[in-house]
């Protein structure tokens, strides 16, 4: 294998013709890096980094205004083992990666590539030299087929040297399958849940053949089955040689697949080693800087006792409607009260706080907040009634990256602040600090750009934005998705005082440890439909457990009965056509004859230069996983 050049151009891509399919493949094997009699480092030392790796940074130092995001660090990553990048937000984590991808060029220190020296002045040629990303937010194109995101750049072309469209979609469902994703490639990728377009993010990674791939929280979207997925391809990255990246917040997964780990902190390499021999209490003393006997006594979430509920509703939602995602879902919560919502991804509980919040329009129901009726569809009617939504994906509904923090926090106070069109800056200035100090956000300054900081800190900059706002009602949607430890430790605890001082707060987590012990009631839904509520002793993670595992085993029954009655009418309408087609004006689809304007029933538009896709229905349009999150669920929660 020839080394690429310092500032080298990526490696140009085979003839389009000869574009080697973006299915699954399995690197050459790479021998594992070994080193005898190298001693390893004992927990909370830090030995120099001396062997290269394949990819690897000497004294690396990266200043941003007012900020020393990394301070003379090094690190090394072998071949074919899975190493673990930990640390708390702000800690040096995502500046470390994009100086390895090629985002960012270090100020002092050097980059290291098969041990020689390297420069890559942009991402893509860090991808040309076989190195591969997969980011926290997924970073393909919406409106664009999930098929094309696939192959993007890639695109198979016929003899004609245009894109062979019936290939390139018979590839991209064949590859997905190999991920556990059942979905119509020819549709718009933003029609996919969150889950499933991380696993098209993770296909297109791994299928460029890469030597090094970094995987950044490549689980928060994910199911439990969907990650089982992520981590038998991880395991064949790392049998094939190929060297693996990993980072996240969840503990558990961190020792599942990972072999070593190098803990950051404020900027410094403060451990390196296998992580087998650290114990798990041990690692967050590391990220923290804490005491080990300090953080053992805290426990596992900062979540306290059961909270006073004997009040009157706050909140009282009634009969939740909304075509195709919410069939009659009611809930309720008290001030001081803190309401789970359990299920699986599609389930309906992004879809259930958003029609609450006034950002998804009912079809029927009713929203009542400390007894008086709200106007629904309408989220300044929301905020106004001191309704406030903290949304899952932060990056796309919560944050404007462009503005400061400052500018960030004050939005939604914007109104409050202002007379006669004049808003008092004193004002402002006097909440960002109470609340920059209050949630310990970590900026260089108030003016900084939000979408500089890490992600926890926008977290907590959105978290700042809506208790500025003085709710009675705080809807979480995936609070503590994607930030580190310490910051969901501090989110947890926050959650817990805003409880006991008489907020009414509704839940939602995929941390089933963090739901149970946060929540005073679950409700657990699955479809769009209330199927079980969990209240008092009740509320334990076998119970919660049973609820959603019986709800999704009736679903699959429900599914397989609408199948087999889908497959007995479609064989019907074939005897009934075959017996008498009759005369058309064109194509027959179970809509209708297609007429010159399209496909009538169309469900995807077609690309430019690519066929519309077939709408004939012989069932329902395949979903992308067993709990029937289909796109007609919004794709969220």
């Amino acid at each position: 294998m020839t080394d690429p050049a310092p500032d080298a151009e990526p490696r140009k891509p085979a003839p389009p013709s000869e574009a080697p399919s973006p299915g699954p493949r399995t690197p050459e094997p790479h021998p594992r890096s070994t080193e005898p009699g190298r001693a390893s480092p004992g927990p909370g030392s830090v030995l120099p980094e001396s062997d290269t790796g394949v990819l690897a940074v000497r004294g690396l130092t990266k200043r941003f205004p007012g900020v020393l995001a990394l301070d003379d660090v090094d690190f090394t990553l072998r071949p074919g083992e899975v190493h673990a990048l930990i640390g708390e937000n702000g800690a040096g984590k995502s500046t470390l990666i994009k100086v390895l991808t090629g985002v960012y060029r270090p100020d002092e220190g050097e980059l290291l590539h098969h041990g020689e020296p390297a420069a890559f002045a942009t991402p893509l040629a860090a991808q040309g030299a076989g190195i591969s990303t997969i980011y926290q937010e997924v970073n393909l194109v919406p409106l664009m087929s999930v098929a094309r995101n696939l192959h993007l750049g890639r695109e198979p072309l016929n003899r004609f040297r245009l894109i062979d469209f019936t290939r390139m979609h018979r590839e991209a469902a064949e590859t997905l399958r190999e991920y556990g994703v059942h979905a119509d490639v020819r549709r718009p990728l933003r029609e996919l849940g969150v889950g499933a377009q991380q696993m098209v993010a993770l296909a297109r990674a791994v299928s460029v053949d890469a030597r090094v791939v970094v995987m950044d929280e490549p689980t928060s979207s994910l199911e439990p089955r969907e990650v089982e997925t992520l981590f038998g391809v991880i395991r064949r990255l790392r049998a094939a040689g190929v060297a693996v990246l990993y980072v996240s917040h969840r503990l558990d997964e961190l020792y599942a697949v990972c072999d070593r780990a190098t803990v950051l902190r404020d900027g410094r390499r403060v451990h390196t080693g296998p992580i087998a021999e650290l114990e798990r209490l041990e690692l967050v003393s590391l990220m923290l800087g804490r005491e080990l006997g300090e953080v053992r006594a805290e426990g596992a979430t900062k979540f306290g006792g059961d909270h006073s509920t004997e009040l009157e509703p706050v909140l009282d939602a009634a009969e939740l409607t909304v075509p195709h995602k919410l069939h009659g879902v009611s809930l309720s919560v008290r001030p001081g009260e803190v309401v789970g919502l359990g299920g699986l991804l599609g389930s309906g509980r992004t879809e259930t706080v958003k029609a609450v919040a006034g950002a998804l329009p009912l079809a029927s129901g009713r929203v009542t907040v400390a007894g008086r009726p709200l106007r629904t569809g309408s989220t300044a009617a929301a905020i106004g009634a001191g309704i406030s939504l903290l949304p899952e994906d932060r990056k796309s509904e919560g944050i404007w990256p462009g503005l400061s923090v400052r500018e960030n926090i004050a939005l939604a106070i914007l109104p409050r602040l202002s007379r006669a069109g004049l808003v008092s800056e004193s004002r402002i200035d006097a909440i960002v600090d109470t609340f920059t100090r209050r949630l310990r956000i970590k900026a260089s300054s108030p003016r900084q750009p939000v979408g500089e900081l890490s992600g926890g800190n926008q977290q907590k900059v959105l978290l700042a934005r809506w208790l500025a706002a003085e709710p009675r009602v705080l809807l979480l949607d995936e609070p503590t998705r994607g930030i580190d430890v310490g910051a969901k430790a501090e989110v947890q605890k926050l959650i817990d005082e805003l409880a006991e001082d008489g907020l009414g707060v509704v839940l939602i987590s995929s941390d089933l440890e963090e739901l149970i012990e946060g929540s005073d009631r679950v409700v657990v839904l699955r479809d769009g439909a209330v199927v079980e509520e969990l209240a008092g002793d009740d509320v334990s993670e076998d119970r919660l457990m049973r609820a959603i595992a019986s709800a999704a085993e009736e679903a699959e029954q429900a599914d397989e009965a609408e199948e087999a009655e889908e497959a007995e009418e479609a064989d019907r309408r074939e005897t009934a056509a075959g017996a008498d087609p009759g005369p058309t004006d064109g194509p027959v689809t179970s809509d209708g004859p297609v007429t010159s304007g399209g496909p009538a029933g169309s469900t995807a538009p077609a690309e430019h230069g690519e066929p519309a896709a077939d709408t004939r229905k012989s069932g329902p349009a395949p979903t992308d996983d067993p709990g029937r999150k289909t796109a007609r669920e919004g794709g969220q929660s």
